[in-house]
């Protein structure tokens, strides 16, 4: 399974929006923020590896 890493753009609400850093995507991602970590916040760097998501 492929390692992809983040950064948080932004949060609205219960959804953060996740910008891919290692690939060139001009989507942002839609992740609801009960499966991202609790102390997240715009500007946190995030490893997505086996289904989960963790700061880096």
């Amino acid at each position: 399974m492929d390692v992809q890493y983040y950064i948080v753009e932004r949060i609205d609400g219960d959804y953060a929006f996740l910008r891919r850093t290692d690939a060139a995507e001009e989507e942002l991602l839609q992740v609801a923020r009960a499966l991202l970590p609790e102390e997240i916040d715009e500007g946190t760097n995030l490893k997505y590896e086996m289904l989960s998501y963790e700061i880096i």
